[in-house]
């Protein structure tokens, strides 16, 4: 092949492989994560089912903001937060961290599923992390003026967090966070979690509704989602399409540089496997999976969900499909060029 010619194909190569990269990993971060025990409000509903959830309040917060919060649970973030929480966040948007795609879950309410503490005994918090990082956790608890029947406010928390920790133990894929819990507790409360990372601004929120009255749901006895966000409840595939640490290689052919590009095909459903409701391991990221038996949160009877296709109801999973596929066809494109350019010199005069 001419030197030219090698140059060129060269190029088509970078080019292919930096569109894919800008896709699969430019300016996203890998870290994700929810509060697991007590479970939060967007982990919670997830786990009821994103499609149909069984409380009342998943139920008002899909109708509020829609699927996709659920189907992301653990990416309730402010990529730049750097500290600046309360800067960044106002009030009534706590729950949210002022993202409208989790609008839902800052709907006051006092029948959000909870659950149940003990005040002033010691208790083990876990986080889980589908994608771990060094950084500091921060768990706020609502104070004497906190109304669940009104708009969480920064004021509703008390002004320091009752547990401080800096680089935790990672233990089956979850952040163990040994504390004690505030003492002179009763009813229905909320804590705040904040997740600052050090190695990036980036931080993750998430609220957990806990009552002191054992009304709520025992702790540590909802399903555990994996790394790819399955689990017994639901089936979340491919969320970390967006991670460049995570993200599986597309199952996805280069077009021919001489033809159109054949119609996409989906791919058959890959198989699950149930997981512990305690705890669970990573697994490979699945594109697209068989849904199992949905269980609900509070370990009621199982509920079947629908087979879905990957990210449903979340525009991100569309945005990335659609930008690995453009990056496909401009490396096509360059190919077309590239042989045009190596047309031997007379062939028109030949015709």
């Amino acid at each position: 092949m001419p030197v030219r010619s090698r140059r060129l194909s060269t190029a088509a190569l970078v080019l292919a492989t930096a569109g894919l990269t800008g896709v699969l990993g430019g300016g996203t971060a890998a870290a994700h994560g929810s509060m697991q025990n007590p479970l939060s409000r967007v982990e919670g509903c997830f786990l009821e089912g994103a499609e149909n959830p069984k409380s009342a309040a998943c139920k008002a917060a899909v109708a509020a903001g829609g699927k996709a919060a659920l189907y992301d649970w653990m990416s309730l973030r402010i990529g730049d937060a750097a500290g600046r929480h309360r800067q960044l966040i106002a009030d009534g948007k706590l729950c949210s961290a002022g993202d409208p795609v989790y609008k839902g879950l800052d709907l006051p309410r006092t029948d959000w599923p909870a659950t149940n503490l003990v005040s002033g005994t010691d208790f083990t918090f876990r986080y889980r992390a589908t994608a771990p990082h060094k950084g500091t956790f921060q768990l706020f608890l609502t104070n004497a003026g906190y109304d669940p029947a009104k708009p969480l406010a920064w004021s509703n928390l008390e002004a320091q967090p009752f547990l401080t920790v800096t680089d935790p133990k990672l233990v089956d894929g979850s952040y163990i966070l040994p504390g004690t819990i505030p003492a002179g507790r009763s009813g229905r409360q909320l804590i705040y979690a904040i997740w600052q990372r050090s190695d990036s601004p980036e931080a993750f929120y998430s609220c957990s509704d806990v009552v002191f009255d054992g009304s709520g749901n025992a702790p540590g006895t909802a399903p555990v989602p994996t790394a790819n966000g399955t689990s017994g409840a639901d089936a979340h595939q491919g969320d970390h399409a967006h991670s460049a640490t995570t993200a599986p290689a597309p199952k996805t052919s280069a077009p021919a540089a001489t033809t159109a590009p054949a119609a996409p095909t989906t791919p058959a459903p890959a198989a699950t496997t149930p997981v512990s409701a305690t705890t669970a391991g990573s697994t490979p990221i699945a594109v697209a999976a068989a849904v199992p038996p949905t269980t609900a949160a509070d370990g009621s009877a199982p509920v079947t969900a629908p087979e879905r296709l990957a990210q449903t109801g979340s525009d991100r999973s569309a945005g990335i499909l659609a930008s690995i596929g453009s990056a496909f066809l401009l490396a096509g494109a360059v190919v077309v060029v590239i042989r045009s350019k190596r047309r031997p010199r007379g062939a028109h005069a030949a015709r």
